[in-house]
């Protein structure tokens, strides 16, 4: 592999729809230099996997996190197992941890009965996943890969976003369905290009795009990065937490939120309270950063566990079943949310 430019890599998996044009005026290079390089960075499979970031709250959703002991299983069966799970129309995310868990499944779901029929179809489907837990996501913070880089003038390109959480459930109108299931099946697609698809006027499209940015429905477009061809060791924080007051809340997110290397922080229902996400180019920065947590905190810190992530399968944050398609006279009709939930 060729030397890795970091800066190019942060700019692309924090912003996957940032052009040439853009690249070129944060890093100073030629487009064609850039372009060239981007294009190694795709065939390398180094940035792969683009994804759209939906606030999933917006629709009505649920996220549940599910973590699964699964034993020994043979790598024809945990392909044959990935396949399946990323088949299935209510989860939205699968990834591979190392340790006390083996597979991480998340499901949207409209309500906890649907969630839990799912749920037990693939535990039937697959006896070795039947021992599991299930962690209800309250609110996830996504935080910029600013470890990446030493260059803080880029910094203010990325910001904290926020999924989840109590939110007003939107209506979307057809045009509206289109769009949002385009991002979703390509996340970089060009406004021209996406205004063909759905077969509706470029004005039309940007107005969309601009409204569900501006409501804050979509967060943002990142890429996947492949974390073990970068030398990127990154690991999951579990913590049960206790005596916790508005004020210690507050002080623990702005800890989080002011640590490069802490990518990202799910609040939870369940058997732990927090999941901190770490990712650092030195492995033991990580063991430096649990002993800060610990010590800023330890009046909140009940119990900690960790857990190394290994890879991401899947990784999008709206489930493929509300956009039911029914093929006539070959061509696709999108079924409205609204439908959906009546």
């Amino acid at each position: 592999m060729a030397k890795v430019d970091y800066e190019l890599i942060y700019l692309q998996s924090e912003n996957a729809r940032i052009g040439l044009k853009g690249l070129s005026c944060f890093l100073k290079k030629s487009s064609q230099r850039l372009k060239y390089s981007v294009s190694s960075l795709e065939k390398e499979n180094i940035i792969k996997n683009p994804y759209c970031i939906f606030d999933y709250s917006y629709f009505g959703l649920i996220l549940f996190r599910t973590y699964f002991k699964s034993g020994y299983i043979s790598e024809q069966d945990k392909i044959k197992i990935i396949k399946e799970l990323e088949s299935n129309p209510y989860i939205t995310s699968v990834y591979e941890l190392t340790g006390e868990f083996d597979f991480v499944v998340e499901f949207s779901s409209p309500n906890p009965s649907k969630f839990n029929k799912e749920l037990k179809k693939i535990a039937t489907l697959y006896p070795m996943l039947n021992d599991y837990k299930i962690i209800l996501n309250i609110v996830t913070y996504l935080y910029p890969k600013d470890y990446l880089i030493d260059n803080s003038n880029l910094y203010v390109l990325n910001s904290e976003k926020i999924i989840g959480g109590d939110r007003e459930i939107e209506i979307f109108n057809d045009n509206e369905i289109k769009v949002i299931k385009n991002l979703i099946l390509n996340p970089t697609i060009r406004i021209t290009d996406l205004a063909s698809r759905t077969e509706l006027n470029i004005k039309t499209v940007k107005s969309i795009f601009k409204n569900l940015t501006r409501k804050s429905i979509v967060k943002g477009f990142k890429y996947n990065l492949d974390i073990n061809k970068l030398n990127i060791n990154k690991s999951r924080l579990f913590l049960k937490l206790h005596n916790l007051t508005l004020e210690r809340e507050s002080q623990i997110m702005q800890y989080m939120l002011n640590n490069k290397e802490i990518v990202q922080v799910n609040k939870t229902v369940g058997d732990w309270d927090m999941e901190i996400d770490i990712e650092t180019m030195d492995k033991s920065r990580i063991r430096n950063i649990i002993t800060q947590i610990r010590e800023e905190f330890s009046d909140l810190i009940e119990k900690f566990n960790l857990i190394e992530f290994y890879k991401y399968y899947k990784r999008s944050y709206l489930p493929s079943y509300l956009f039911k398609e029914e093929v006539s006279q070959d061509k696709l009709v999108v079924v409205p949310l609204e439908k959906l939930y009546s």
